[in-house]
């Protein structure tokens, strides 16, 4: 090893390149660059480049990533250099690079960033999942502070945060529903998946538009060395990809593709229902030249479902992203966006004639600067602008008998900018700090008529019958196209700090402030096709999050083991709520159905990981509280609840889990799952009177009861044949059991009463039982 010679006042030079995979040239993001010796270091951006300047002299650079061997070489810094790099997999020795052990899982005890989980494509195919289908919402479930809606819902909620305050990105391009089949899969395809990054706090200055969290999710370039094919047929549905090299080498191709056959299934068992969905990922690059390269991804995806001819409905994602990166030199990096992406959803009921189209269309462009300055400090900038056009709903006749008359609700047009500026900044060899601000504008344009009411309040409370009532227009205004009907800005402060207690822990905080000008019209516990999203306006104003986090990270026993432990506290201004009776579905005049209120969430999150060995895995464990309040306000009355804190849907005071991986020989790997969570707050009856001869039902305050704890088992087993390593064609069965011990989990409790018997009931809908499974992987 070659010890660093630095002396103060001493030129500086700069080492910069791009790491990729040695096996298929993908380039890798988060990798740790690091001058041995020193603290001088850095990560690797979204596109795999890297910039560290230090005094001239010797040293030796460390480079380790995740699932990858860490190597080391020996280099002369006497003038800039371009260095890019291949890391290899597998232990073995290149030309002036000297493998050490292998990288580990362990916690990134400098960097000020905390909050976020990352998972690997690698780690989320060994956990277990309901039809043997290969899940990336499922597997963030698992980490501490992300629980999910119920069962075999696809959505999550963060820290106590409603589903629609996460900022769902594939390659840049937002996602608004993350659902196949009604929540019983996602909408990502592992095998066409990068990198996954969830940021549940300390969100940096580049994201904006959510409350709670940013899923950032990274397709593969495609394999730039040589063709590959790679799928699985399982029992649901199956999927294939291709990727390869194109353009003389110059660029790469990937093409990844999924489809369900449950009609199959349905028709074989008599049903005359029909469910199913497809989707496809596609992307390529070229390289221009050694500063210029360009992208092409895009995703299609789409659902039907028929339910006996009773509906039918479908609904999908459409989305595309060119990028332009340019390095203008060793330390600036640009990364220049036009994205698009759309989301629509669709319903038929042929018996009423009705068909119902609603869709989402919104079009972004971004413009992102990396400068890294010094040793010491590293910037990010950039600006963005997203235009929306809001469809919520038109309804047509299917025929002219039918009777239906046409109705077009008012499509709702916004404009959304931000400007940001972050700052990386290593104050010592102990103290780093993350500096972030994010200046967001938003602006509801026309055109759209809207009603006026009396004191500007679309809800009154009417005190004789003690509810709240949709107040009569008195007049109504008229906004011509492009007319601003409402504008917001807000200032966006972010700030993170890391401690290094010593070479083995550390102690991080973070604050981020977050506004969000889009609202999804929702009073079910987990999204559905038809929820409405809604811009911010004249009557729904932008949800402003503030939230603080503190945490301790500690990696021992030769970083075999990691421990994270973490705290925090979050409030939502502005926060709809619903009056009760609100109707949502094919509401012109939303702004009479709801009020607004406020939102509190806090909790203590544990994480600890085995990185090595045989067995890896880790147990996740949250202590946390979720809770709203909505008083009267100028509409009168006490408010929601009575104007007092209640539970939130998503509440889980308890959510404990454990995921583990066994290789027990090259031939068997098991995998097994543990989950315990809380039962999710509901409403029951609490008492009945008879008026006019009929039962009604008296119910308690919102949220005061809840449903029975959730808990499952979910085990698997990986056969890869040893002739394997002889042949081209790589091949494994996987098989699964969700939900071992046969757990009749409540995704809901109705009440009625029994016909016959005249007694009160109530009855217990459960979605899974055991659930068997097996998949075909394959690759060659």
């Amino acid at each position: 090893m070659l010890c660093p010679v630095i002396f103060f006042a001493q030129t500086k030079h700069t080492v910069s390149g791009v790491v990729k995979d040695i096996a298929n040239g993908e380039t890798l993001l988060g990798v740790t660059v690091l001058l041995k010796g020193t603290s001088i270091g850095s990560t690797t951006n979204e596109y795999g480049f890297y910039s560290i300047t230090a005094p001239e002299g010797n040293y030796t650079l460390i480079i380790s990533y995740l699932g990858f061997t860490t190597f080391e070489r020996d280099i002369n810094l006497n003038a800039d250099q371009k260095l890019d790099i291949e890391l290899k997999e597998d232990a073995t020795e290149l030309d002036e690079v000297i493998i050490t052990s292998e990288e580990s899982k362990k916690v990134d005890l400098r960097t000020p960033q905390m909050s976020v989980a990352k998972l690997s494509t690698k780690d989320i195919k060994q956990i277990p999942v309901v039809l043997g289908e290969v899940d990336l919402i499922k597997s963030i479930q698992l980490l501490p502070g992300v629980t999910n809606a119920g069962e075999g819902a696809s959505g999550f909620n963060v820290r106590g945060g409603a589903e629609d305050q996460n900022l769902i990105l594939l390659d840049e391009a937002i996602i608004y529903n993350a659902s196949h089949l009604f929540g019983f899969f996602s909408v990502f395809n592992a095998d066409a998946i990068k990198d996954v990054k969830l940021y549940k706090g300390g969100i940096p200055a580049r994201y904006g538009g959510r409350a709670s969290s940013v899923l950032d999710i990274r397709q593969k370039d495609g394999n730039s060395k040589e063709y590959e094919l790679t799928g699985g047929i399982g029992a649901i549905s199956s999927r294939l990809a291709a990727e390869g090299p194109m353009f003389k080498d110059k660029g790469s191709f990937l093409m990844a593709g999924r489809a369900a056959y449950a009609n199959i299934f349905l028709a074989l068992a008599g049903e005359d229902s029909r469910a199913g969905f497809y989707d496809l990922n596609l992307k390529t690059n070229y390289e221009i030249d050694e500063k210029n390269r360009l992208y092409l991804s895009g995703y299609l995806g789409n659902d039907n479902f028929d339910l006996e001819g009773i509906f039918t409905n479908s609904y999908g994602n459409l989305s595309g992203n060119l990028r332009w990166n340019h390095i203008f030199n060793n330390k600036l990096f640009s990364n220049a966006s036009l994205i698009y992406s759309r989301y629509n959803y669709n319903l038929e009921i042929p018996i009423e004639g009705i068909d119902w189209k609603s869709d989402i269309n919104n079009y972004n462009i971004r413009y992102d600067l990396g400068y890294y300055a010094s040793e010491k400090l590293k910037f990010d900038f950039g600006v963005s602008g997203i235009y929306y056009n809001f469809n919520p709903g038109k309804l047509n006749p299917l025929d002219e008998k039918s009777g239906v008359n046409p109705e077009k609700l008012d499509n709702k047009f916004a404009l959304e900018a931000g400007v940001y500026a972050g700052l990386e900044h290593k104050i010592s060899d102990k103290l780093t700090a993350q500096y972030g601000l994010r200046f967001s504008y938003f602006n509801r344009l026309g055109k759209q008529t809207l009603n006026n009411y009396a004191n500007n309040l679309p809800v009154v409370y009417n005190e004789e019958l003690g509810i709240y009532e949709r107040a009569d227009p008195i007049s109504s205004t008229e906004f011509g196209k492009g007319k601003s009907i409402a504008t917001f800005n807000n200032l966006e402060p972010r700030l993170a700090l890391s401690y290094q207690l010593n070479e083995k822990s550390s102690l991080k905080a973070s604050y981020n402030r977050m506004a969000q000008y889009l609202h999804l019209i929702s009073n079910t516990t987990s999204a559905t096709p038809l929820d409405v999203w809604a811009p911010s306006g004249k009557f729904i104003k932008p949800q402003i999050a503030d939230q603080y986090a503190v945490g301790y990270f500690r990696n021992f026993k030769e970083n075999m083991f990691s421990i994270e432990a973490e705290a925090y506290y979050k409030t939502i201004d502005n926060r709809v709520d619903y009056i009760n009776g609100a109707e949502l579905i094919a509401q012109n005049t939303i702004e009479t159905e709801i009020l607004t209120g406020e939102a509190r969430a806090y909790g203590l999150e544990f994480l600890l990981r085995k990185n090595k060995g045989d067995f890896t895995g880790w147990i996740s464990y949250t202590l946390s509280k979720s809770q709203q309040r909505t008083p009267g306000g100028a509409a009168g009355g006490l408010g929601i609840n009575d104007g007092k804190w209640y539970s939130s849907n998503w509440d889980r005071t308890h959510d404990f889990s454990f995921t583990g991986s066994y290789k027990l020989n090259e031939k068997w790997r098991f995998g097994a799952n543990m989950v315990f969570q809380t039962g999710r707050p509901v409403t029951y009856p609490n008492g009945q009177f008879i008026y006019n001869g009929l039962s009604v039902a008296t119910y308690s305050e919102r949220n005061a009861d809840r449903l029975p704890a959730y808990h499952r088992l979910d085990l698997s087993a990986t056969l890869t044949p040893r002739k394997n390593k002889d042949r081209k064609w790589q091949g494994e069965w996987v098989f699964g059991i969700y939900n071992a011990y046969n757990r009749m989990n409540a995704a809901s409790i109705s009440f009625g009463q029994n016909q016959e018997t005249g007694i009160n009931e109530a009855t217990r809908t459960s979605i899974f039982g055991i659930v068997p499974s097996v998949t075909y992987n394959f690759k060659f």
